[in-house]
């Protein structure tokens, strides 16, 4: 179980024989998900990888996946990579029409920023405190993100492919602060890993190991996508 003074918004930690069970039907969370979907299958502009990430939302909201990060740090840390590196870009590439004000290296910085302080132990432990704190948490990285993707679409290709790359390279150093870290951060975590077969030590080394290889994978691909188109030539103009 969670430490008592943390009451996060997945529920208490699951151990292994119950975690399966543990979906999130929550009915105000549910409303917003159908109120969004039907928004959403309303407009003829909506494409299938909106859809795509919309059923990736699902599935860290209402799965299992939800209780599970209660009990492990790194599948707190997995939940936060495909919602900001995979659930995100797949719901711009599904709204072509929808556009980012701003400069796309002032919301790289603004993303960055609200990834490494929730992931600092202080505030990780405050966004576990109550439902507001958890939402808040997850609204500022998944917003941040999605205008950190939308902000993309306008940079000229040298550009993003920088800060793509910037943001591979700041993952990475997150993950590996948290991975050679010599004690237990994170507080709720420090007893609901060990019905897992994990210490709180080896479930952060295993969230930074995340944050590191596989988190930082997404950007250097979306890296190397935006630098094929840049060197593929042009097709010609259909007479």
């Amino acid at each position: 179980m969670m430490e008592q003074g943390w009451i996060p918004y997945c529920g208490a930690a699951p151990g292994p024989a119950e975690w399966l069970l543990r979906w999130n039907f929550d009915p105000l969370l549910l409303l917003v998900f159908a109120l969004i979907g039907f928004a959403a299958w309303r407009r003829a502009d909506i494409g299938a990888p909106f859809w795509a990430g919309f059923g990736l939302l699902l599935l860290l909201f209402v799965s299992p996946l939800c209780a599970l990060s209660s009990a492990l740090f790194s599948v707190r840390v997995g939940h936060h990579v495909l919602l900001t590196a995979l659930a995100a870009p797949l719901l711009l590439w599904g709204m072509p029409r929808f556009v980012v004000r701003g400069p796309a290296p002032m919301w790289a910085a603004t993303h960055i920023l609200l990834f490494w302080i929730w992931h600092a132990p202080v505030p990780y432990a405050f966004a576990l405190s109550s439902d507001l704190a958890f939402w808040a948490m997850q609204a500022s990285l998944l917003g941040s993100a999605i205008a950190f993707w939308g902000a993309l679409r306008r940079c000229s290709p040298a550009t993003a492919i920088l800060l793509l790359l910037a943001m591979m390279v700041q993952m990475g150093l997150l993950g590996a602060l948290i991975t050679f870290a010599a004690t237990p951060l994170y507080a709720p975590h420090a007893v609901s890993t060990l019905a897992w077969g994990l210490t709180p030590l080896e479930d952060q080394q295993l969230a930074g190991l995340i944050m590191w290889a596989p988190a930082a994978a997404f950007y250097l691909a979306a890296a190397m996508a935006r630098g094929w188109r840049l060197l593929s030539p042009p097709v010609a103009a259909a007479r």
